[in-house]
């Protein structure tokens, strides 16, 4: 029995390990088609970039196990049906339960080592990879420009656009310039309908030249402690440049850890401190707002007065007990203090949300991860019954059934988390939805496959269809 368990273990590992590596390389290259040209050709080496590929290759290696493990099991049990080694093997007395026992614990241990990966590689290199990657944006001060936000990266100005486009992402469209070198504040704003961004290699220049655009300049006289405002001046151009000196922007440091508090560069452990953490903060938030309500509406002073000395002359509605010009005093006073609190509400509803947004994110990553790696057990027994279902094995349907059950996971788990963000369920609901979900199709797989049934029996399908058929007639004929 031990040489069919090392057999049936081989069968599974090859696949395995093939699928994981190939994955595995998918997904770096997905990942580095989408931010490899912010780096490359920026001026940083070659040491730099490949420590880089590195690091972003742990981050995804969580990722690759469960989908490695899914494919792997459907491409072995669906080898041994094909090949009538299922037949061979019952017809010995040794049930399914039996015979995918070692590769079932062999998947335990594999989620496992995903869960030790996810708690302590993991975060380690998406420490290493955001900061390099946010360092290099640093030192390259035009990859730091974000379209359509207030960037404040380069000191002495702050740069707002729409949009970046051209092969180099170089030029800016709705560009709007506003110079603090003067440190009087914003007294000089330069704008134009789009821009070009150039800098020349070994320059300490970045340069702006502006098209199609205007220049506003407000001019402050100091005189002792008091600032004299002068006339403005204004003017239109059809081209202008800006030299930015950028020679604090330096290639050292390029590997500094700077940011170190993201839910995805800490444990387990670590995120449920900072969770605490965070949650004492918006506790705090929730505290100040309910005692600025207090204050506001005096409710110290609003109190159940005894009978004794409740005026029983009132009328009801209490309106009707003042005159025509204290009724509108009264009501105005009213709208007053109803307005300023819908403004007080509606300004800090925003913070409220993402207060409430931020602490849901550890709570949700803490979940997230616990069910991410119980998630290679669920994806497990639904591959290898489906494989022993289904009767094939190789690259070809084993490959597109476990994209399609692992995109459904996938989607399932960023519905989950955006749901959990935004507090429309739990963090916990959050976090183990998608494998709660498809953990009763792993159940119904298996028992289907243990009791040698079919995927989906079509003959019962259409004799159902047509005995329903036969009944709706019947019930016309009569």
């Amino acid at each position: 029995m031990k040489k069919l368990d090392i057999y049936i273990i081989k069968s599974f590992l090859k696949p395995f390990f093939a699928t994981f590596f190939i994955i595995l390389f998918v997904l770096v290259m997905q990942a580095v088609w989408v931010g490899f040209d912010q780096i490359s050709g920026k001026g940083v080496s070659m040491s730099f970039i490949l420590k880089f590929i590195g690091y972003l290759a742990l981050t995804v290696v969580p990722m690759a196990i469960p989908i490695g493990i899914l494919l792997s099991s459907i491409m072995a049990l669906g080898d041994f049906a094909e090949n009538y080694e299922f037949a061979a093997i019952k017809s010995a007395g040794i049930s399914l339960k039996r015979f995918i026992l070692p590769i079932a614990l062999l998947t335990v241990l594999l989620s496992s080592v995903n869960f030790l990966f996810l708690n302590y590689v993991f975060p380690h290199a998406m420490l290493k990879q955001k900061n390099m990657f946010n360092n290099v944006k640093k030192k390259q001060p035009a990859l730091a420009l974000v379209p359509g936000t207030f960037n404040t990266e380069i000191p002495g100005y702050i740069i707002k656009f729409d949009e970046k486009y051209g092969e180099e992402k170089n030029f800016l469209k709705n560009v709007q310039i506003s110079d603090l070198s003067a440190r009087q504040g914003k007294i000089k704003v330069i704008t134009a309908e789009n821009a070009e961004i150039t800098t020349e290699e070994g320059s300490k220049y970045m340069t702006f030249i502006l098209n199609d655009g205007h220049y506003y300049e407000e001019h402050i006289e100091n005189k002792k402690q008091d600032k004299i405002k002068m006339p403005a001046s204004k003017a239109t151009f059809e081209k202008y440049t800006i030299n930015i000196d950028v020679s604090s922007f330096s290639n050292d440091g390029l590997e500094d850890e700077k940011i170190d508090n993201d839910r995805q560069m800490l444990s387990l452990s670590q995120i449920n401190t900072r969770s605490d953490t965070v949650k004492l903060s918006y506790d705090t938030f929730l505290k100040n707002i309910a005692l600025r309500k207090y204050v506001a509406f005096n409710a110290k002073s609003l109190h159940s007065y005894p009978d004794s000395i409740v005026n029983q002359n009132l009328k009801y509605p209490i309106l009707d007990n003042f005159e025509l010009k204290q009724k509108i005093s009264v009501i105005e006073n009213a709208n007053q203090l109803i307005e300023r609190q819908i403004k007080n509400t509606n300004s800090s509803t925003p913070r409220f949300k993402r207060e409430r947004k931020y602490l849901n994110q550890y709570d949700h990553e803490f979940h997230n991860r616990l069910a991410f790696s119980f998630a290679c057990l669920v994806l497990f027994f639904i591959g290898a019954p489906l494989g022993s279902i289904i009767r094939k094995g190789g690259f070809g349907l084993p490959m597109v059934m476990a994209i399609v059950i692992f995109v459904i996971y996938f989607f399932i788990s960023s519905l989950g988390k955006n749901l959990a963000e935004e507090s429309a369920i739990t963090a916990i609901v959050g976090g183990w939805l998608s494998t709660a979900i498809l953990l009763p199709f792993g159940i119904l797989l298996t028992r289907r496959a243990a009791k040698d049934m079919g995927l989906f029996n079509i003959d019962t399908f259409f004799e159902s269809i047509k005995n329903l058929l036969n009944r709706s007639k019947q019930k016309k004929s009569t």
